[in-house]
């Protein structure tokens, strides 16, 4: 039985922070320790189900995708022109995280994956959630195809700061999202999009180094996750834009002091 109920529970929590500003890999790990499953397997089932996060954004936004491979999106990208979102505006967004993700992985792995790295991260990137938020950057982009290339960088170079566990992908790319001149909306549904590649990068990356891990009986488990993540973020994904625009950032923030506060003075101390 706890051979399903793990993968259940971890696919839950991935689902409903991959793409809210909490820190999915932040809670992956800090739940992996709870539930006593941690180690080289975990790590890799931690990476995998990710995959059943990315689908759901390509489900739900699979007109905008299906847009990016259109004959007059790829002529718009080469041109660098600005008037409608296009795969070049993805790519200034992903290149600054990408290129340092792989300089610094192996560092990343070894060094910043434990609780207490996690919750620095978390309470970080929570101040930094606030401060973008209560800075009060006028918009200029109000929807997808309002954004330019500038701001495509300043959310790419935010992104940066995710690399660290517990900082929250989402969180960094709002926050500079927001920085840039974009609305909350907008910020997040960018978030979304260009977290796709991104995932897949990393995703393929971590997963070509432990390939050997993954036998036959660790599929199910791996399937079981990843099934329960696409369910969940789907369903997240919709409701967290919902009470985004309610709620904006700083209850987010908040949530994030309280679970590394918490974590801290029940669990580690």
């Amino acid at each position: 039985m706890e051979q399903y109920l793990v993968p259940v529970i971890l696919g839950i929590v991935e689902g409903l922070t991959e793409f809210i500003p909490v820190s999915s890999t932040g809670h992956l790990i800090l739940s992996g320790e709870l539930l006593n499953f941690t180690g080289a397997r975990a790590a890799t089932f931690e990476v995998f189900i990710q995959l059943g996060a990315i689908l759901a954004v390509v489900m739900l936004y699979r007109e905008r995708f299906r847009r990016f491979f259109t004959f007059e999106n790829i002529v718009s990208g080469f041109k660098m022109k600005q008037h409608e979102l296009n795969w070049m505006h993805i790519a200034v967004a992903i290149l600054p995280a990408m290129i340092l993700g792989y300089l610094v992985h192996d560092i990343i792995k070894k060094y910043l994956f434990s609780a207490e790295t996690v919750l620095i991260g978390l309470i970080i990137g929570g101040i930094v959630m606030i401060v973008a938020e209560r800075m009060s950057i006028p918009t200029v982009a109000a929807d997808l195809d309002k954004i330019n290339f500038r701001q495509s960088l300043v959310i790419g170079l935010a992104q940066c700061l995710s690399l660290w566990p517990g900082f929250s992908r989402s969180g960094a790319t709002i926050s500079g999202g927001l920085l840039a001149g974009l609305n909350h909306k907008t910020a997040a549904e960018f978030s979304f999009i260009i977290a796709v590649p991104v995932m897949i990068a990393a995703t393929g990356y971590d997963l070509l180094k432990s390939w050997s891990l993954i036998t036959p009986d660790f599929v199910v488990t791996l399937l079981i996750g990843f099934v329960v993540s696409f369910v969940v973020a789907v369903l997240a994904i919709v409701g967290f834009l919902k009470l985004l625009q309610r709620v904006k950032l700083t209850p987010f923030a908040v949530y994030r002091f309280i679970l590394a506060v918490g974590y801290y003075l029940i669990i580690l101390r």
